[in-house]
């Protein structure tokens, strides 16, 4: 396994289209989703999309560990904060139901950075696993909230610009004055 360079907002390959996988049990994906897993919890990241480690692939890997708290998540966020780790190739999201919630988001690629992002609160999303078996869950809350974000990046999209106030634009080390529960 090997930790992978993490590619930074501006680097060309976060705003394009990612390619779908032809076959999700290719053993060349293994070794790539190994390197993600690896990268994701070297950087203490909640997720990692395959563009990110410059690979412009359907893929991202994510977890939302139970001990994991970051400050300023709403009451209805908490109440499913948890996945466990979690491989999708060529995910689909499906929003199933018009509530949205607010919440304090940082990205590998955007370091230092937090800012407040308006996403939908409950979904379904599928995708297939390394076995080419089909995954498919039902989300709310930080887990929602991390598919969300994980499966905008295949689409050359970071969540600065999903924010509907750049206002909420902050350095993470000024978190501590804008976000709830400290």
């Amino acid at each position: 396994m090997a930790i992978l360079k993490i590619a930074r907002m501006g680097h060309p390959v976060l705003a394009q289209q990612a390619a779908p996988v032809a076959n999700p049990a290719d053993p060349a994906l293994r070794k790539l989703v190994s390197d993600m897993v690896e990268t994701m919890i070297d950087a203490n990241g909640a997720g990692l999309a395959a563009p990110q480690v410059h690979v412009p692939l359907r893929v991202v890997v994510f977890q939302a560990p139970a001990e994991r708290s970051d400050p300023g998540l709403s009451e209805d966020e908490k109440f499913d904060r948890t996945a466990p780790l979690t491989v999708l190739v060529n995910p689909v999201i499906e929003v199933m139901g018009p509530e949205r919630e607010a919440g304090w988001e940082g990205c590998l690629s955007v370091p230092g950075l937090r800012g407040l992002v308006e996403r939908s609160a409950y979904i379904r999303y599928s995708g297939y696993d390394l076995d080419g078996k089909k995954v498919e869950r039902t989300a709310r809350g930080f887990h929602a909230r991390v598919v969300q974000h994980e499966c905008d990046h295949l689409d050359g999209i970071l969540y600065p610009s999903r924010m509907s106030d750049l206002g909420n634009l902050i350095f993470e080390t000024e978190a501590k004055h804008w976000m709830k529960n400290e």
